[in-house]
């Protein structure tokens, strides 16, 4: 009886003696889209068997980072997970939430430290991000600046992260901006034995380049002759309408295209740090700065597939038409693009958004892109030429054309004709304004644009609604009449009725005029036919 009862004293007291389970918090963020969400990164270390699980809706990146965080923190000289007699797991929560990127390293390998009493601070007010060498060191990650915008929003007062990402963060204010070059550094400043300074927050102005001085800038008035192109552009560039540009090969549509990235307004700090977030994400910032301070231009490949257009994978990211958002899409030789590519436009076009599903979750992201499209009139591109011979049969002309679908063609503004221009136009002075002086026009225009919606998310001419077109585009009755004619002899649609009128507001605004006149609206009907009479 005296061995069986201090069998059971041995025992109740070798439970006494066993370490009680570390189990510790900190916070990190997830990315999903372009929104960022608050992700807390706990960390259990308990004895046991050694095995080190992460878990928390995670994909193969962040499984994969258990053995570099194994090699940083021993090369940092502290204890790995592989050295202790630990069962250690890590738990991403919310668990809903779909984990992605090499950006969890960093608070995964903070945790675990602190978990097993290696560290010691208050992680209550700091998120951590950063991808972790195998030396120690912490390198750059993608999707920072919508991070930091939601860090600001939680009511954190700091982010730690890799000096590569500091001046992305250092674009938004209220926040304190740490930024470390490794593991070792960071435990430091933790433990107050280093003072690392908070960044200063960037002025959008000392980022601001001149896009004139930029080796692939056009300047609208090298290109000769094509006077009525020309002014289309303005009109394009002024109220952000599509254009689609047809005409012989050799006739200068690729050129305009690039030249009217130089006539485009200047973008504001809103804009500009919209379209970073978009590049942030998308790992397409420039290592020169921080923040894009130029409009867009995309020209992507008619071999390119939807998804890359529009916008999905696996994890949703953003498509060629998002990273164009206020910017330029360019589709040379239109009609080679597949038709799923054509037709997956149409209701990005129309709504200036483009929402992606995918089993993984879904992703809302901008799209209000200013299209522009180029297509010869026939495969052989001679077809209506006074010279030259079309060598194309009427049913391979017509297969060419139907690569444009009546509902796509509808949703594009302005529709022109580009010619060959003659000898003595192309070898003559240039003349018109230069792309400086035609930009201070459409900035003007863009002014008095943004005056009348004012208060509301409208920002140009071609994104009005049916209530806006309303107020904004009251016709005298003599214009009223001619708009009538049009309609009923061209047998336009309701859409291209309201896209008349738009592009009558833009001419008007571009005039100075409060009032839609009949030249106008003359115009304006000039740009939606001269497709259909090809």
């Amino acid at each position: 009886m005296n061995v069986i009862y201090a069998i059971f004293l041995s025992m109740n007291n070798s439970k006494k003696t066993k370490p009680k389970p570390t189990s510790v918090r900190i916070f990190s963020a997830a990315v999903v889209g372009l929104n960022a969400f608050p992700v807390e990164v706990e960390a259990d270390a308990s004895p046991g068997l050694h095995s080190f699980n992460i878990v928390g809706l995670t994909d193969k990146a962040v499984d994969e980072s258990k053995d570099r965080i194994g090699s940083a923190i021993k090369n940092s000289g502290f204890t790995p997970p592989i050295k202790k007699n630990r069962r250690i797991v890590i738990n991403l929560a919310p668990a809903d939430i779909k984990k992605g990127g090499s950006l969890y390293d960093l608070p995964i390998a903070l945790g675990y430290l602190l978990a097993t009493s290696q560290i010691k601070f208050d992680a209550s007010e700091t998120v951590f991000l950063g991808e972790l060498s195998l030396d120690g060191s912490v390198k750059k990650i993608n999707g920072v600046l919508p991070i930091v915008q939601m860090v600001v929003k939680n009511g954190f007062k700091r982010v730690v992260l890799p000096t590569e990402n500091s001046n992305e963060a250092s674009l938004v204010s209220g926040i304190d901006v740490i930024s470390i070059k490794n593991i070792s550094e960071a435990v430091g400043y933790l433990h107050g034995e280093i003072n690392l300074i908070p960044h200063e927050n960037i002025k959008y102005n000392d980022f601001i380049g001149n896009n004139d001085d930029a080796e692939d800038f056009i300047d609208i008035s090298q290109i000769k002759g094509q006077e009525s192109a020309k002014r289309a552009l303005v009109i394009s560039a002024a109220g952000n309408h599509n254009i689609l540009m047809s005409g012989p090969p050799g006739g200068g549509k690729t050129l305009l295209s690039k030249a009217l990235s130089g006539i485009l307004p200047a973008m504001d700090y809103d804009e500009a740090l919209e379209i970073t977030k978009i590049y942030s994400v998308a790992g397409m910032l420039s290592a020169n700065s921080p923040i894009v301070t130029t409009r867009p231009f995309r020209s992507p490949h008619h071999t390119t597939s939807s998804v890359a257009v529009i916008g999905g994978g696996t994890s949703p990211r953003p498509g060629e038409i998002t990273l164009a958002h206020r910017g330029v899409l360019f589709l040379d030789e239109v009609p080679e693009f597949p038709r799923s590519v054509l037709e997956s436009l149409r209701q990005p076009l129309e709504n200036g958004v483009v929402v992606v599903s995918r089993a993984s979750g879904t992703a809302k992201f901008p799209a209000r892109f200013l299209l522009v499209a180029a297509m010869n009139p026939c495969p052989c591109g001679n077809f209506g030429d006074d010279k030259l011979v079309c060598v194309c049969n009427a049913n391979s002309i017509n297969k060419y054309h139907k690569k444009m679908s009546g509902p796509l063609l509808d949703r594009i503004d302005i529709q022109i004709n580009v010619s060959r221009e003659t000898y003595d136009k192309m070898t003559g002075p240039s003349t018109g304004q230069n792309s400086t002086e035609i930009r201070q026009i459409v900035e003007k225009a863009r002014t008095i644009q943004k005056a009348r919606f004012l208060g509301s998310k409208t920002l140009t001419n071609s994104e009005m609604g049916i209530k806006e077109i309303e107020t904004h585009c009251k016709l005298p009755k003599d214009a009223e009449e001619l708009i009538k004619s049009a309609f009923v002899t061209h047998n336009i649609s309701g859409r291209g009725y309201h896209k008349i009128l738009k592009i009558a507001r833009t001419i008007a605004d571009l005039d100075e005029s409060n009032q839609i006149q009949v030249p106008h609206i003359a115009e304006a009907i000039g740009y939606r036919i001269v497709k259909n009479e090809l």
